[in-house]
């Protein structure tokens, strides 16, 4: 098995990121920090912090001059971080020692990466936001057409009472509105890192502050008007996001693969897997890719808050423990939030199916419509005992509550208690605003 499914010939089509993928490469990672380099030194030389003339000449050079990163490999491992090799090596390309010298002027590699980490993130954020809209695009609709479909009601695995299968979907939906409003918030506030080595901007011209809030325009970035070197709260923000995405995502993925089971039968996938040997299996491949890759996302984000607590001014263990989870957490919900778009415009509800349980639980369902049917005619307690009763003479004779009800309550019309579509209650309503919600842009 490869080092990551996610970049992996033999498992990419099962764990898909997506575009997202292309941010999380080695020429992505280079190509981002040329950029940062390449725009300090452009608002250096604005300020007079350095030459204007070097400063031109590195700006252009940065998006000219590729690097390979095969030839820094060496130099990284050795210096435990990439920019060092990074700096000899865009000096040496840029064949210009006299502007040369001026590159990475009072920065330290932290600032290079965390900067660049940002503009990668910016990309993938933006390319979540699309995600969930076309996601939220297909559930809407999902939801608004089977918003009166009654289907079995679970709650610990039992039968509870009739529900929708568009308020299920509905309730799928909801935390992804939620995690699509909060992004917006999110992305506008990604900031910058110009803090030099301990974080002081000691040798970063006379106005730290300033040129740290130039490079931040000049990026489209934020200005944090401080050091984070040593504060991963912006970091774990987004993780703690992704977390949240991947969570709700398996929400959807555990439904599918209970409402697929045998004996259940009340979803179809459009699409599932085949086994080896058993001819008859059709496997919810894509539901369990949701359920596990929110396993993977969870677990790799209690990494990344083991190092949300990094020693003194920077701490290279915590740093490392960031660029060994980071990467594979947001390709693991990019890849879940993929996997959930081919899913939702297949699914389908086997309406049959879901009519037939509804009958084979011979109106248990609907015991607690008749007890409040009852309570208005006795105790509440009494009303609950009695159905109680009710209920498992139904179980024991076979029969179903329905007509145990008129037997032993003649005087009470209890006939519309045992219409499903008459006992979701909210269930349509809460479908339909989904939809609503589900549409609006954010």
């Amino acid at each position: 098995m490869a080092a990551s499914p996610h970049d992996s010939q033999l498992y990419a089509k099962l764990f898909n990121p997506g575009e997202i993928g292309r941010l999380f490469t080695d020429s992505a990672e280079i190509r981002a920090m040329l950029l940062v380099e390449g725009t300090l030194a452009k608002v250096q030389g604005a300020a007079g912090v350095i030459p204007e003339i070097s400063a031109a000449f590195i700006h252009r050079a940065a998006l000219e001059i590729p690097l390979d990163p095969g030839g820094m490999a060496e130099a990284t491992g050795r210096n435990g971080v990439p920019v060092p090799a990074l700096v000899a090596a865009f000096r040496k390309a840029m064949e210009a020692p006299e502007h040369a010298q001026y590159l990475h002027w009072g920065a330290t590699s932290q600032d290079i990466m965390d900067t660049a980490l940002m503009l990668r993130l910016r990309q993938a954020l933006a390319l979540f936001h699309d995600g969930l809209s076309a996601l939220l695009s297909d559930l809407a609709t999902l939801a608004e057409t089977h918003a009166e479909l009654p289907m079995p009601g679970r709650t610990y695995g039992q039968h509870a009472t009739p529900v929708s299968f568009g308020a299920q979907v509905a309730h799928w939906g909801f935390p992804l509105i939620d995690l699509r409003t909060e992004l917006a918030t999110i992305r506008e506030s990604l900031p910058v890192s110009l803090s030099g080595a301990a974080g002081t901007g000691s040798e970063l011209g006379p106005d730290p502050a300033a040129l740290r809030a130039d490079l931040a325009r000049a990026l489209g970035l934020t200005d944090p008007e401080r050091s984070w070197h040593a504060d991963r709260s912006p970091l774990l923000r987004i993780t703690a996001w992704l977390a949240r995405l991947a969570t709700a995502l398996a929400k959807m993925g555990e439904d599918l693969i209970l409402a697929t089971q045998s004996g259940i039968g009340e979803i179809r996938l459009g699409t599932s897997g085949g086994s080896s040997t058993m001819p008859q299996k059709q496997n919810p491949v894509g539901p369990s890719a949701l359920v596990a890759l929110a396993a993977h996302v969870n677990a790799l984000n209690g990494a990344m808050l083991a190092a949300g607590h990094p020693r003194q001014e920077r701490d290279g263990a915590a740093w490392f423990t960031e660029w060994l989870t980071l990467p594979q957490l947001t390709l693991s919900a990019a890849s879940a939030l993929e996997t959930a778009r081919t899913l939702a415009p297949a699914l389908t509800p086997d309406a049959e199916a879901m009519r037939a349980a509804l009958n084979d639980s011979r109106g248990l369902l609907h015991a607690e419509a008749l007890s409040f049917r009852l309570a208005a005619h006795m105790p509440r307690p009494e009303a609950q005992a009695a159905v109680k009763q009710a209920c498992l003479r139904a179980r024991d004779e076979n029969r179903h509550l329905a007509e145990i009800a008129t037997e032993t309550w003649p005087e009470t019309d209890t006939r519309d208690i045992f219409d499903p579509v008459a006992a979701l209650g909210t269930a349509p309503q809460e479908a339909r605003l989904f939809a609503k919600k589900a549409r609006q842009t954010a």
